[in-house]
């Protein structure tokens, strides 16, 4: 377990359990730090299958999309993960697992749609650059305890507003306190998100230009990307899983983009391009 995963995990603890201790006192925090203690095993050993299965994915043993992968990890002499299909029209991909020996990558079909081979493989280096890197265990933790934090920031809003809780010593918890915390909490989460994430995509993005042999692959795969995701963003998309995909699977206004969990396409088009001269 590296450094990142523990200040990670560490904050996002910290967060359930200030979320705890202002709907519940003492007695909630300890509550908190036990459901932290159960989130955490839960995201360690089950968030890879928890996020594909909240996508639909299907594991697949065939296909272009199987091909690709296959090659670059014979090529790259990389343990070969397991591939899935999500059935989804609006092209994406992403990566999980654990380890690299417990890894699996998806992709939506609609990326089988308007990519070239060379494409898809520039965006298939990518998510095994995340696996190699280990980045993908720390992807899907923030993805389970974020979501934990947002549902516990959304039980002090409603401890609020029908009367708010008390603490161990009988005292009505702090509504303001409560108030705060019901905002700020996802944000917090969110911020913590983007300080893991952002970092990660500029490595992972100069990491498959080299396992595919050509940046431009990748960077005419993220043009289309973001064009078509702009387009027509992805339905259902949960907030706390956007950060795991090749490019966000959300749309907001400019101001919002300043707290994506994505780096501006843009920029990580001209790195890429820069690495191809």
């Amino acid at each position: 377990m590296n450094l990142r995963l523990i200040v990670l995990m560490t904050a996002m603890t910290l967060l359930l359990m200030l979320c705890g201790n202002l709907i519940g006192g003492q007695q909630g925090m300890l509550v908190a730090l036990i459901f932290s203690a159960i989130t955490n095993f839960i995201s360690y050993w089950f968030s890879d299958k928890m996020v594909l299965k909240m996508y639909r994915a299907q594991e697949v043993e065939s296909g272009e999309l199987y091909d690709v992968v296959s090659e670059l990890a014979r090529d790259n002499n990389l343990p070969m993960p397991k591939v899935y299909m999500i059935p989804q029209s609006v092209p994406n991909a992403f990566a999980t697992g654990r380890d690299p020996q417990h890894a699996a990558v998806a992709a939506t079909e609609g990326i089988l749609q308007i990519l070239s081979r060379e494409e898809l493989k520039g965006v298939m280096a990518h998510e095994l650059t995340h696996v190699r890197n280990r980045d993908i265990l720390i992807g899907t933790i923030a993805a389970t305890l974020a979501g934990a934090i947002t549902y516990l920031a959304s039980m002090a809003k409603w401890a609020m507003i029908f009367g708010g809780g008390r603490g161990s010593d009988g005292e009505r918890s702090n509504g303001l306190g409560m108030l705060v915390m019901a905002i700020l909490a996802p944000l917090a989460a969110m911020l913590i998100q983007m300080a893991v994430s952002r970092s990660r995509e500029y490595k992972a993005d100069e990491g498959g230009a080299k396992l595919c042999g050509n940046p431009l692959y990748l960077a005419n795969a993220l043009g289309k990307l973001q064009v078509a995701n702009q387009r027509s963003p992805m339905p259902n998309v949960n907030p706390t899983t956007a950060h795991m995909f090749i490019v966000s699977p959300l749309t907001g206004s400019s101001f919002a983009s300043l707290f994506s969990t994505h780096p501006p396409v843009e920029e990580r088009i001209a790195r890429l391009e820069q690495m191809a001269m």
